[in-house]
């Protein structure tokens, strides 16, 4: 079982281990959502969500919601092997006697091990989190230490034309968005072009911005080169360099710290504690990027104890996941009040919304009432 962060063990430690579980069904189905647009990154392009809406009901009638989002090659699963694999969770969590959610959360962990069930494994946290927090009659952000009950997020470009980023910039900027972090790494001259253009439409924005592996070092510190030429330089570079390539991203840290004063993230490259551990003792990266999918619920909490404790800065995203998945980790992030970045964006990329109730979204701001658990919950009869 992880270790849990402290000013979150307040609450959260003592339902580990005091809440008795007892599960008395558990379902998954299919959750497919179209985007507005399509999102091109450096290495991908998306055309649709296709996740695993998860529902958990104990034995007191109380329901909780989760929800694994799938993107392979981002995720180790896709949606096939999700459905699979939550299903296999769910049918045990049927079968097990009352336990602590502790022991319950440690069944889980025991089925989708590792990062290669992430996804799953989070998604069916969440849920099992969420029925304890409905049934103590409890809002999410208050179990996780209460810091406060709002988070802004940034807003994100994927990989579009100058003059498509510019008209996107604008939409933004009139939305309320002051943070746009903006999709590279795959053209180096038109990656200049299009955060010119950004800046031209939103002159006010910070920028971040995010490579998903696509540089090398040398890109990379081209790119921060030119940025800080033509006055643009960035309040974070996220994954400049390929995930395995720990010299690059090193160097690429050092000097982008020491040279231009910007924080770079690693995001790929941290796929677990181990991977934070190495991160630390190389002085590898100065944030790490937390998304409840690739690390699950409690390794993403061990994880934030680690980073508290060694003074790495701390970033939340996500993959593309409804307000559900969403709301549950802009809960955890408010509650916590420890986070530097917000990037949880996603819902606004969807052409719908399948939440019912849940947070309360207006331009960049999440709020999140006093309702008990996350709030937010699915039509389960108009769920594939």
């Amino acid at each position: 079982m992880a270790t849990l962060v402290t000013n979150a063990s307040f609450r959260f430690k003592d339902l580990i281990e005091t809440f008795i579980v007892n599960v008395r069904s558990a379902e998954r189905r299919e959750l497919n959502v179209s985007l507005i647009n399509p999102i091109t990154i450096a290495k991908s392009k998306f055309e649709k969500v296709e996740n695993v809406a998860i529902r958990i009901e104990l034995s007191d009638g109380s329901v909780g919601w989760g929800e694994a989002p799938t993107l392979r090659p981002i995720t180790a699963e896709d949606q096939p092997l999700a459905m699979a694999k939550v299903a296999e969770a769910c049918e045990v969590l049927k079968r097990i006697p009352a336990m602590t959610l502790g022991a319950a959360l440690g069944e889980i962990c025991g089925i989708l091990h590792g990062h290669a069930y992430a996804s799953a494994r989070a998604g069916v946290e969440m849920a099992l989190i969420d029925s304890v927090a409905n049934s103590i009659g409890m809002p999410l952000w208050r179990i996780f230490g209460g810091a406060s009950n709002t988070v802004t997020t940034d807003m994100t470009i994927p990989i579009v034309s100058s003059s498509e980023a510019a008209q996107l910039a604008s939409q933004y900027r009139k939305r309320g968005f002051k943070t746009l972090k903006l999709k590279v790494g795959k053209d180096l001259n038109k990656d200049i072009e299009v955060l010119q253009a950004v800046r031209a439409a939103h002159p006010e924005c910070m920028l971040i911005l995010d490579a998903n592996e696509g540089y090398n070092s040398t890109e990379a510190i081209q790119v921060l080169e030119t940025l800080h030429d033509l006055e643009l330089t960035p309040v974070l570079f996220e994954q400049p360099v390929h995930r395995d390539d720990w010299e690059g991203l090193g160097h690429v840290t050092r000097i982008a710290k020491e040279k231009y004063g910007v924080s770079v993230a690693a995001d790929e490259s941290c796929r677990g504690l181990a991977d934070v551990k190495k991160i630390l003792e190389g002085n590898l990266a100065d944030a790490i990027n937390i998304k409840l999918a690739k690390l699950g619920v409690l390794g993403a909490l061990e994880i934030i104890e680690l980073a508290q404790a060694s003074g790495l800065h701390l970033m939340i995203g996500g993959m593309v996941e409804t307000r559900l998945a969403v709301g549950f980790a802009g809960q955890l992030v408010a509650g916590l009040g420890c986070f530097k970045f917000i990037d949880l964006d996603a819902p606004h990329h969807l052409s719908e919304d399948p939440v019912l109730e849940g947070c309360e979204v207006s331009g960049p701001v999440y709020k999140f009432t006093n309702a008990k658990g996350n709030g937010g919950f699915f039509n389960w009869n108009n769920i594939q």
